[in-house]
């Protein structure tokens, strides 16, 4: 069966499960008994459990294929299927020291980077990217089996000074030769694209905007669908998103309108920067229910929750500090949001934007880090909750007379060993599963 028809039917299956979970007569702007009940943290927890995690009958094996009888084994989760990530844009310090510490624990908390493909930085003088750079990057990633993103392709905010005046047309032949080089250049390390970064706004900006001015010449639909053809060209097998700040019932219609003609949107991105305050779980919950009704799964690409003074009218001025309070404040909106995303069954990424303040949006205190890369109160209460609430193992189990064992556990990927043996396993649907490990000498 086709990749992207896979992807389809497994965006169905979500929203089928999704219909299934809450009556449309919850959708709505104010709070009611049922959405209550359904944002409950007894109906969270179950939905987590119905939609993150398997009941698995695993087989061990040795590599022969015989059953491991009466063994005992331990089973460890190495992976989570769903993607938690963050903005990696401080992989470069030149403070050693800070550097480190922003890889460790990047690497020790998410599986999931945002790489920086913005046009105008990466290819400041034309026919130069920086592609080694980014490869370098990539690579990392890689290494420390983070799954990359590259952000953002098309973006009416991105572009390179040597560009400014060119004409839509000649602004349309560059972007899309861009895309096809790019994408093209990175096929394996980074699988997964922004394609075409806030349309609401590229599709009202000014004229004096080379983004802008092609999408006047070629229209709304027609860029997106010339961007996503030209990446799916270049990786067919690359997950293609379309991003934006836009939530709104007119970026419904238009997400549904580009669906209905036929561009190749595998994903569709919500931003939520909430520098004004948490939304709260309602409305959390009520923009993936909108959303999940286009029939395709969810990325929220781009999460803020400050830790300082929120914003209130004009923006503050950059940067303003975290506080105790800010922070303590942040830490349990941290866990609210994260806790009804993942219960979301049409949700399969969180990205938080940026890891640290030193790199934060609108120099907003939104970090899960300081700016010296220690840990705000925040990173602990989600690295508890994926490395621990939301983690399965070690479990040391004994395999029955036929070689099998029992346990539930999270969608991801396993590592199972026996004494001098070591195997593996993955947990990739809901429900009942049965797999098994085949073991072999370490």
């Amino acid at each position: 069966m086709p990749y992207r028809t896979l992807k389809t039917l497994a965006a169905a299956l979500a929203l089928a499960l999704l219909v299934s979970l809450v009556p449309t007569g919850c959708l709505v702007t104010s709070p009611s008994p049922a959405l209550d009940e359904t944002l409950s943290d007894s109906a969270i927890d179950q939905r987590i459990q119905t939609y993150r995690t398997a009941e698995v009958q695993l087989t061990v094996t040795d590599a022969a294929g015989n059953p491991l009888a009466n063994t005992p084994v331990t089973i460890q989760q190495v992976r989570h299927q769903f993607l938690f990530g963050a903005a990696l844009f401080n992989f470069k310090l030149q403070d050693t020291h800070l550097q480190a510490a922003c890889r460790d624990r990047f690497a020790a908390l998410f599986n999931f980077a945002t790489l920086p493909f913005y046009w105008g930085e990466f290819e400041s003088k034309q026919n130069q990217p920086h592609t080694a750079q980014l490869r370098e990057m990539a690579e990392w990633c890689r290494d420390h089996h983070i799954q990359a993103k590259g952000h953002p392709l098309v973006w009416q905010h991105a572009f390179p000074a040597w560009a400014k005046d060119l004409d839509g047309a000649e602004i349309q032949r560059l972007e899309l030769k861009r895309i096809d080089r790019d994408v093209k250049d990175f096929v394996g390390l980074i699988d997964a694209w922004d394609v075409v970064n806030e349309i609401s706004a590229i599709q009202k900006g000014p004229q004096d905007n080379p983004i802008s001015r092609w999408c006047y010449r070629a229209g709304s639909e027609k860029l997106v669908a010339q961007a996503f053809a030209h990446a799916q060209l270049a990786n067919p097998k690359a997950t293609l998103l379309l991003n934006d700040y836009a939530i709104s019932e007119a970026h419904e219609k238009q997400v549904q309108s580009f669906l209905d003609a036929g561009i190749p949107i595998d994903i569709i991105g919500l931003q939520s920067h909430m520098h004004q305050g948490y939304w709260g779980k309602n409305q959390v919950w009520e923009t993936c229910q909108r959303f999940a009704a286009l029939g395709r799964p969810l990325h929220f690409t781009e999460a803020t929750i400050l830790s300082g003074e929120l914003q209130t009218g004009e923006a503050r001025p950059s940067p303003w500090p975290s506080t105790p309070e800010g922070e303590e404040r942040q830490a349990q909106h941290v866990r609210a949001f994260y806790r009804v995303l993942f219960s979301h069954p049409a949700v399969q990424a969180i990205t938080w934007w940026d890891q640290s303040d030193r790199h934060a949006w609108r120099g907003a205190p939104a970090g899960l880090l300081h700016y010296d890369m220690t840990p705000k109160p925040s990173y602990d209460v989600l690295l508890d909750l994926v490395k621990k609430q939301w983690w399965t193992g070690p479990l040391t189990l004994r395999t029955d007379h036929s070689g099998k064992v029992v346990f539930r556990g999270f969608l991801g990927d396993y590592q199972i060993d026996s004494a001098a043996l070591r195997g593996g396993c993955s947990l990739s649907r809901p429900g009942a599963a049965q797999v098994t490990a085949a073991l072999r000498i370490k």
